[in-house]
């Protein structure tokens, strides 16, 4: 005669096994944006590290960047980059900025037309 012994809860730990090993899947889905160093960019500039114009260069390289890898700058990319050159005096490329920031990102709408009717203003 043949007894089995059966205890409760022995199919937990491969159960979790399980559960864990599926977590770890690769992710294959693109993410939306690219940031290629935007957040630290912006990081530093409001840490007074960086002035404005290295700001707007550092800026625009990673745009070149971004764009060069066919991906889209995050949410308000654009918008910061055009505060960047209002500051330095630049509207008709801070007024593309906002523009583009617009047209990319349509929630934004409220807010960069008030930009724009601000530096149409001054």
């Amino acid at each position: 005669m043949k007894i089995t012994i059966s205890k409760k809860g022995t199919w937990l730990p491969l159960v979790a096994a399980g559960a864990l090993l599926t977590g770890c899947a690769a992710n294959t889905t693109p993410p939306l944006y690219q940031w290629d160093g935007y957040q630290p960019q912006v990081y530093e500039y409001f840490k007074g590290q960086t002035g404005t114009q290295q700001q707007i260069d550092a800026l625009e390289k990673a745009l070149q960047q971004i764009r060069a890898k066919g991906n889209r700058p995050p949410p308000g990319f654009h918008a910061h980059l055009g505060m960047l050159y209002a500051s330095v005096g630049n509207d008709q490329q801070a007024v593309a900025e906002f523009q583009a920031e617009k047209q990319s990102f349509p929630e934004s709408s409220t807010y960069m037309d008030f930009l724009l009717k601000k530096s149409k203003q001054q």
